[in-house]
């Protein structure tokens, strides 16, 4: 995707703000579908050409909205707590935080991005971007580990890779935090746990 650079002047900020904010409430109250640039302007109380000034296209917007999320919900710094632990297998339990404290702040977008996936080439784009992403970070982390010499002897760094994405399903987290009622610390002890003991030596 096409990231355009951060506007300059404040004015065009706020507007780009605006338009972040008015994308990512309407993916997550009406779902993908609603996304569109009239609604988008409508919802941001701008013009269309005001929207089309920042985003020349709704991939484009996207793209913006993805990195923002970034820097909104501070999922950078979140993650960067993992890569700062001294070792592989207290970043296994890093991880497990990273994953309960920042991806219930963006679930209701990924539900709808991996909803809309298969119907829509912008959502397609958007879904495997944030999935290699995650397939990134989950292969850093095993790599580390076998570095280490930490990796338990069952997995191989590919497999161990395969799997720990698998296990970062947005399924698993919706229905423990929303159909199950489990706290996100709940949430963060016990996933620490699996994978301590279904990764490390």
């Amino acid at each position: 995707m096409k990231i355009i650079a951060e506007p300059q002047n404040a004015r065009s900020r706020r507007t780009a703000a605006a338009l972040l904010r008015a994308a990512r409430e309407l993916i997550e109250q009406d779902g993908f579908a609603a996304l569109t640039m009239a609604a988008v302007a409508e919802r941001a109380q701008v013009s269309r050409r005001a929207v089309y000034l920042h985003y020349a296209t709704r991939t484009e917007l996207l793209a913006a909205l993805y990195r923002s999320l970034g820097e909104t919900d501070d999922l950078a710094g979140s993650l960067q707590a993992v890569w700062d632990r001294p070792d592989a297998v207290s970043a296994l339990t890093e991880w497990a935080e990273h994953i309960a404290r920042s991806h219930p702040r963006i679930l209701g977008i990924l539900r709808a991005v991996e909803s809309a996936q298969h119907g829509d080439p912008d959502a397609a784009e958007l879904w495997q971007t944030a999935q290699g992403n995650w397939l990134k970070g989950c292969r850093r982390l095993m790599r580390w580990l076998a570095d280490d010499g930490q990796l338990a002897p069952i997995w191989t760094v590919n497999t161990a890779t395969d799997m720990m994405w698998a296990l970062m399903s947005i399924d698993v987290l919706d229905r423990l935090l929303n159909e199950r009622r489990w706290s996100r610390k709940r949430v963060a002890e016990h996933l620490a746990s699996l994978f301590q003991v279904t990764f490390a030596r």
